[in-house]
């Protein structure tokens, strides 16, 4: 086992620190009520964008991908399929299932995920959690998530098709993946590549702080299920099934141990902040990342004996 703790317990420390940083913010009268929104509007139209300009240009595609490439999809299907069932069954309203839609298929891969990697599988492991974000969890979020978002953040009336499609493609960080793609050919000029990579680096604070400002921690019985469940179906349930269908088809290896263990990231923060803005149940939002954080450090070192 390549254990790196000072790694994690670094991580884990800021982003606990980001979270008490928006709870206190929350307790100052000069703070607003709608600074959360506020907070998660500048990382829908500033920091997401620019970490897509930022990151497409740099994948490489390959067989070697394939692995990693196609089981954030599979983890994602897996999770719609189960969260559909669920809201069925209990009989969830709209504003709950579009917020579990979005919030358990999409996992913390990159800020959280990469370093948990590192912490686990070593260097070696890197490239596989970099490839299970830029081709899997990131391109959902742009995609899948849109479409979510189009779906169950419209507010009366059933979304029609046309409204659907026009929320979509007026979607910035979407709007910012089709320009990236367009743009592979070229390269950026450094002044450019500068500006994107530090307006990039602001997702997480911003967005983890906004999640802060927003966590309420008394949550009522309605909710704490929800967030139970939400939480054994992205931390369990999802990683276990990818885990079983990779020992069914004789997958081994490397990338797929690493792929299996970015199925058991905790909720997207950059999911969360869309999910609150869209009024998608946001006190079961900033308790999916928030709470989903804190719980994903004693899931992954288990999911990770079971590899």
């Amino acid at each position: 086992m390549c254990w790196h703790a000072p790694i994690i317990m670094e991580n884990f420390i800021v982003i606990i620190t980001y979270l008490l940083i928006g709870m206190a913010l929350r307790r100052i009268p000069a703070f607003p009520s709608e600074t959360g929104n506020v907070l998660n509007l500048f990382v829908i139209y500033i920091s997401l964008p620019a970490l897509v300009f930022l990151n497409i240009p740099e994948l490489v595609f390959s067989k070697a991908l394939l692995v990693p490439a196609f089981m954030p999809w599979g983890a994602l299907l897996f999770s719609c399929v189960a969260v559909v069932l669920i809201s069925k069954l209990f009989k969830w309203n709209r504003a709950t299932t579009g917020c579990l839609l979005l919030m358990i298929p999409l996992g913390n891969t990159s800020f959280l995920g990469i370093p948990m990697v590192k912490a686990f599988f070593g260097d070696q492991g890197i490239p596989y959690a970099v490839l299970y974000d830029q081709l899997g969890s990131f391109p959902a979020l742009v995609t899948y998530g849109s479409l979510i978002l189009a779906l169950y953040g419209t507010e009366g009336s059933k979304p029609t098709a046309i409204s659907v499609v026009k929320k979509i493609v007026t979607f910035p960080p979407f709007i910012a993946l089709v320009l990236a793609f367009a743009l592979r050919p070229f390269s950026y000029p450094p002044i450019f590549a500068n500006l994107l990579k530090v307006l990039s680096s602001t997702l997480v604070p911003v967005v983890m702080i906004a999640v802060g400002f927003q966590l309420i921690l008394r949550l009522n019985r309605t909710i704490t299920s929800q967030l139970g469940i939400g939480l054994f179906l992205k931390l369990i349930a999802t990683p276990l099934a990818a885990l079983f269908v990779c020992k069914i088809a004789g997958l081994e290896g490397k990338a797929v141990q690493v792929s299996i263990f970015e199925a058991g990231m905790p909720p997207m923060v950059s999911a969360g902040a869309l999910a609150i803005l869209a009024k998608l149940s946001p006190a079961l939002t900033a308790a999916l990342v928030g709470i989903g954080i804190v719980l994903s450090f004693a899931t992954l070192p288990i999911l990770y004996q079971l590899l």
